[in-house]
């Protein structure tokens, strides 16, 4: 049985419009005109206990409605979602009990409290028993380095290190599935590498099932072994980061180091000149002329390296998004 299983999953808002001026609120109390924007389109995806999923998409793409679904935050408006066997939105406490939300712009803890106060109402909640929670947050507080943090108030703690409290916080009663919503959005570069490495242990230790999203792609990089893509509410890719290069980008990139100085003005009639520093030059060849393009500048200069990559995967991913704008 998959952890995770959703077929032809959907959400549509419906909202009522309103025309301007004393006129229009006057109208608007005996007709409304309702206006429906669907969200989330027919999604149909699987994850397998203890996958580590990555979750793409520009914003209002249906991430977070997705997510809110899968948590059992919000109803779908039609089709059906499956977590560890539990239909989300009935909430029932056996499910609760096994799954967290982790989302970044969103508090769980209390701003005036220090964590370890959030941590013990939490502990309740959850019915994690004495021992079960001590070992479980002395082992989460140890791994972030926070052990000097959780008797501060949590208004007094920098993002990153509240950021590492709420992951204390979703943690504790140790899920088998973890929905991460942003976790290191706005964070810095130190922070969110901190967070990278706990969330690896952490899937490494426990097994469990992460699906996440970001605006990362350093994230994705470091920790998916195979991502999700979703637009305008449809899923529009799914597979590793490999797939999707290979399947949206149809060129690759040539990285020669020259023995002598070029010009830009030399390199142009092989392909696009990306960029030229010294005597390394990186250039942009459609993937069915590299093996000739190569062929015709290993004759013409005299070069000393020679590598062929793939497009680096946030382009990719990038121009996939603006594309379909």
């Amino acid at each position: 049985m998959a952890a995770i299983e959703t077929v032809d999953l959907r959400k549509t808002y419906v909202s009522h419009k309103k025309s301007p001026g004393v006129i229009g609120a006057v109208k608007s109390l005996f007709t409304r005109e309702k206006t429906e924007v669907e969200a989330v389109k027919g999604v149909s995806l699987s994850l397998e206990q203890g996958e580590l999923v990555g979750f793409l998409g520009p914003n209002g793409a249906g991430k977070t409605t997705t997510l809110k679904m899968l948590s059992g935050i919000l109803y779908p408006t039609s089709g059906t979602a499956s977590v560890l066997g539990y239909t989300p939105n009935e909430r029932r406490p056996e499910m609760l009990r096994q799954i967290s939300l982790v989302m970044g712009n969103k508090m769980q803890l209390w701003w005036d409290l220090p964590a370890w106060d959030s941590f013990v109402v939490l502990k309740e909640l959850y019915e994690v028993d004495d021992a079960k929670f001590k070992r479980r947050v002395d082992h989460l507080v140890e791994a972030l380095q926070l052990t000097d943090k959780i008797h501060t108030q949590v208004r007094k703690l920098s993002l990153g290190e509240r950021m590492k409290c709420e992951l204390v916080a979703a943690l504790l009663h140790s899920p088998k599935v973890v929905f991460l919503d942003e976790p290191t959005i706005g964070l810095d570069v130190v922070s969110q590498k901190r967070i990278r490495d706990f969330l690896k242990e952490l899937h490494e230790e426990d097994n469990c099932t992460l699906l996440l999203t970001s605006h990362y792609m350093q994230d994705v990089q470091e920790l998916c072994d195979r991502i999700i893509v979703i637009d305008h509410g449809s899923v529009i890719f799914e597979g590793t980061l490999q797939d999707l290069s290979r399947r949206f980008s149809d060129s690759r990139r040539l990285r020669l180091t020259f023995e002598h100085p070029v010009e830009a003005a030399d390199l142009l009639s092989f392909g696009t000149v990306v960029s030229l520093e010294e005597n390394v030059a990186l250039l942009d060849i459609p993937r069915s002329q590299v093996a000739a393009v190569t062929s015709a500048m290993l004759s013409r200069f005299q070069v000393s390296d020679v590598s062929i990559e793939e497009v680096d995967i946030e382009e990719v991913v990038r121009s996939l998004f603006t594309e379909g704008k």
